[in-house]
């Protein structure tokens, strides 16, 4: 039920008459308000007219040929700035519904994600069937390279490029871990010294994986270097290698999956491992995050989690 006070504004269709008054105040002048408001002057001058005898006084003087705000004119003046940054604020808040109701998403992330990505994007998409999306799987290098030519809305990256100046927010733990074969001979094994694991054959991501890039850091935090055995271009190429008996491997947990286990593969237990690590959204400084991204941000921040892990059925590190 409207307030009694404001009664006698919805009586008379106040908004044309705020409309034309206040852009009459500002140019001061009848002539080039209505040029602005795209209607005849005479109009405009009756729109301005009927919202003075609607307040119950006059809102402009006129002295020689130029008009002047009354003190009431003044205060209706400084109340319409009120009543449009309120309406600005609705139609800001309705746009952001329409805009969930329709629109496009477009994802971009690191292969270490290629598991939990879709699922997490699945999810959304049930709650926003009207939002179009896509989904770019890339090893780092080449999603660092579409970053640079925003091409996408939003990133998923492990390791934040340090080296651009970008927005980050942690989304999901992204442990590492050692993966072997399940017979090795350090299998079952507890506290396994980080120096043991640099003696062993090793099995590395290609240049400008992000994995490479976070294993060796680990590396160098120990002082170590790793016996690189072979560089393989994806974690399931690694995985078979595993397999094959010519290495172990530092790879994301969820790497190869999101099951608890990975057939005849173990993780390690090394010492420090695995350390807090994280996947981010990313996005540059000074983009304007469309409706649909910063929608599907506020869900992930909210929801990733039993998205992605209670579905799996695979417990938090």
């Amino acid at each position: 039920m409207p307030q009694p006070d404001i009664r006698r504004f919805l009586r008379h269709g106040t908004l044309p008459q705020l409309c034309a008054f206040e852009a009459t105040a500002r140019l001061q002048s009848f002539a080039r308000a209505a040029e602005e408001l795209h209607m005849a002057q005479p109009t405009a001058s009756v729109q301005v007219r009927k919202l003075s005898e609607t307040v119950g006084f006059p809102l402009f003087e006129q002295v020689g040929r130029r008009i002047y705000l009354t003190e009431a004119g003044k205060r209706v003046y400084a109340g319409c700035s009120d009543v449009f940054r309120a309406l600005s604020r609705l139609e800001e808040t309705l746009g952001e519904m329409r805009g969930l109701a329709s629109g496009c998403l477009r994802l971009g992330a690191t292969s270490s994600a290629k598991y939990f990505a879709p699922r997490l994007l699945g999810a959304f998409i049930q709650r926003y069937p009207g939002i179009e999306t896509s989904l770019q799987i890339h090893n780092r290098s080449a999603l660092i390279e579409r970053l640079e030519h925003n091409e996408d809305d939003l990133y998923i990256f492990a390791d934040p490029p340090e080296e651009r100046e970008v927005v980050v927010q942690a989304i999901l733990p992204n442990p590492l871990v050692v993966f072997a074969r399940s017979d090795h001979p350090m299998a079952g094994e507890k506290g396994i010294a980080f120096a043991r694991l640099a003696s062993e054959p090793f099995l590395m991501r290609e240049p400008g994986s992000g994995t490479r890039s976070a294993t060796l850091q680990l590396f160098e935090r120990h002082g170590l270097a790793p016996k690189i055995r072979m560089e393989l271009s994806t974690n399931e190429a690694i995985r078979e290698a595993i397999l094959a008996g010519l290495g172990v491997s530092i790879l994301s947990r969820y790497a190869l999956g999101l099951e608890p286990e990975q057939p005849n593969l173990v993780c390690l237990d090394v010492e420090g491992l695995p350390p807090e690590s994280y996947w981010h959204f990313i996005y540059p400084v000074g983009k304007h995050l469309s409706v649909a991204a910063r929608a599907f941000m506020d869900f992930a921040r909210a929801e990733a989690r039993n998205v992605v892990f209670d579905a799996a059925a695979q417990p938090l590190p």
